[in-house]
Formats: structure tokens, sequence, C-alpha cells
């Protein structure tokens, strides 16, 4: 295979980009090819000798490959600091491990801000609409890469958990164990009108300029940020957003009966929207947005999620949460139901925890024992 290296040291572990597919174009699933892409990804630990102990860990929405260790690119820690690592969870003294920045994104990977080798400018809005599918896709390249049969595990949350999913259906012959957490397996109305209000402000801000902002040296902060707010009340609970600041007072002592950021609520949400143009793409916010909304499990199989999952040899772990209203209890229970059905090997747990969708990137040991329980039962052959 062709491929392109640049390697550098970051923290421990390595972060790396690949160039793959020059000599063997990747298929998308509209049906489009995209010839050369990349793939940037970072790892720990050591691959063994018979390449068996590898384990990819997948991103959520906005997630990016530094999971464990100092992000270069924002200066602050990963975003599974208490998962990955020497003695936890995902052991990097047992487990070579590696998470990949998805297509599409804006972190390395091959998305809508990178350079289209066609033109030598960015692509915008010229790169190919994605799914989540594709982003497996490029990560079986990357796997193919590193010359490995079959993966130890598939670990993701939220966004993570669809790719999960894919690997266990689309190529579940090269994964023996797989957890999806915080996820789906399908995106909901509800949750793909939430993103086409996201969309609808980036596209609304002037700044934007139909995608090719790039050239113009703008940048559409704005709707971005406006995207991000509306998002991120997603991720919380009600509970939670109650228990962290109710109905407080920003910095004031009573109301001012303007539009300022009166409620301490407010002035949070502005705060996540303002810092995350400084780290996001608003054109991958487009098309990885797209890419979920785009997302069913059960969509080539005629609509039966258990005939997505005949005969295979996968061992599921599902985690749920119980204040999670985005991707809720229930539809993992219908998830769980199927696998059942197709005689599949699962296990499923409900978190009791009142964060919200975002538990699964917070302090819960609880999750933390149960991944670890899980893959330290299936070394054993349990």
């Amino acid at each position: 295979m062709d491929t392109e290296k640049q390697q550098i040291q970051v923290d421990e572990g390595f972060a790396e980009v690949v160039t793959l597919g020059e000599n063997d174009p990747l298929l998308l699933s509209s049906g489009e090819f995209l010839s050369p892409f990349k793939v940037a990804y970072k790892s720990w630990g050591v691959l063994n000798k018979d390449k068996s102990n590898a384990i990819l860990v997948c991103h959520a929405l906005t997630g990016d490959q530094y999971a464990r260790g100092k992000n270069p690119l924002t200066g602050k820690e990963g975003w599974w600091p208490k998962v990955i690592g020497p003695g936890l969870p995902i052991d990097t003294n047992k487990f070579f491990v590696i998470c990949t920045n998805v297509l599409g994104s804006c972190s390395g990977s091959s998305g809508p801000m990178e350079i289209n080798p066609a033109t030598n400018k960015p692509y915008g809005l010229d790169f190919p609409v994605i799914t989540i599918a594709d982003m497996v896709s490029a990560q079986v390249r990357l796997i193919d890469h590193f010359g490995i049969d079959k993966l130890y595990s598939v670990i993701g949350g939220s966004m993570g958990g669809m790719q999960v999913l894919h690997w266990a259906v689309d190529h579940g012959e090269r994964v023996k164990t797989a957890i999806p957490i915080a996820s789906t397996w399908r995106h909901s109305a509800q949750n793909i009108a939430f993103h086409e209000v996201g969309r609808q402000a980036i596209m609304a801000d002037p700044n934007w300029q139909s995608g090719r902002y790039y050239e113009k040296e703008t940048r559409p902060h704005a709707g971005l940020s406006v995207a991000r707010m509306a998002a991120h009340i997603t991720y919380m609970s009600e509970r939670s957003l109650m228990s962290k600041f109710g109905r407080n007072l920003q910095d004031r002592e009573k109301l001012t009966f303007g539009f300022d950021a009166d409620f301490q609520v407010e002035s949070y949400l502005r705060y996540q929207g303002i810092s995350f143009v400084d780290r996001f793409d608003a054109n991958s916010y487009l098309y990885i947005t797209r890419a979920t909304d785009y997302y069913d499990i059960s969509a080539r199989f005629g609509g039966s999620l258990t005939k997505a999952f005949e005969g295979t040899a996968v061992r599921f772990c599902i985690i749920s949460f119980t204040s999670d209203w985005l991707y809720t209890t229930q539809e993992n229970r219908e998830l769980v139901r199927a696998l059942n059905a197709a005689g599949a090997q699962v296990s499923f747990v409900e978190i009791d925890m009142d964060k919200g969708h975002d538990s699964f990137l917070l302090d819960c040991p609880e999750m933390f024992n149960i991944i670890e329980g899980f893959l330290a039962a299936d070394s054993e052959g349990t």
C-alpha cells in the first residue's frame, strides 16, 4: 500500500498523519471516490508480535485523535485521560491503542479544510459528503496499513459508538469485541432537527461565503458559535443544568431588562460557543453532522436491526446513561433486543448518572470498571 507519513511525538505515544489510497481510491457511500486521502491518528502502547492486542478508540462528533495526553491544537488534556493509559481501563501496558481523527473532520484527516490535490486549494464544499460507514472504511485502510487482521476491541462514545456498530456490521470478521457507549443505532428525527438548526446558523452567517471562507480569509464564527450552543444543550440534562446554574444571575444582583447574559447558564453557553470556534472548522461541522443524520444501521437490511447482526461473532457491551435524552436507554435496549434476537453475545449496562449525554466523557468510575472488566473477561475467554 502506498503511504506517506508525517510523525510527531506528542507527550506519550505518537501522533501521525498517513496518506493512503493513491493507487486504490476509497469508494464512498455516495458513489464518489476519494484519492488520495489522509488519516490522522495517535497511538499508545506496543503492538504485539501476532498483532492481536490492538484496540481502536473512536471519537465523538467534535472530538479528535488526542484522547490522551496534551492536545497540541488546544494545549489542553485529551478527552479520555482516565480511560486510556498505563494501568487504566484501556491499559496501554497490555494493548496497542489507536485513535483516529475521522474523515471529514479538521484535525489532520481529509476534510473540507484540507487541500484538494486537484486544485491546490482547500476543498470547501467540493469535498464529497461522507457517512459514518465512510469514516469506518478509512479506518479499515489504516488498520490494513498496520497489518492488523483483527482488532481486539473497538470502543467509542456517541458518534464514536456509531462507528463501533458499523465496524461490527460491515467488518465483523475483523472485530473481536465492541463497546458502544451513550450511542444509538440510528439518528432520530429530533436529532436531525437539532443538527439542521446548527447547520442553518452556520450557513446564514455572511462570513460563511458558501463554504469558501478559507480563500476569503474570513470565518463564520458567529454561526458556528450558535450551532455549538444549541448542540451543547443536548449534551446535558435538565437536572445537571439546574444543579449547576439554576436561575442564578451572572455577575449582577438584579435583572438588566436587556439582552446581555443575565443568567449564568447564558454566560456558560456563550463561553462554550466562543471557545469552540477556536478549535473546530465550520464546514467540518456541516459534514460530520450530516454524516450522523444519514446514520441508520438497519437501512441496508430492509429496516431490520436484527438482520444487520445475523451471524455476528462479535461480543458486545452496550452502555447507556439514565439521563441521556440525546441517545436514550430505550434506543439502546432496542439494540440489545436485536442483538439477542440475532444470537449475539451481548451485555448491557444502564448507569444511573444525572449529567446527561456527556456522562461518558466525565469521571464515571462505574463506566471505567465496566470497560476494564469487559476487556479483562474477554482476554480470559469468558
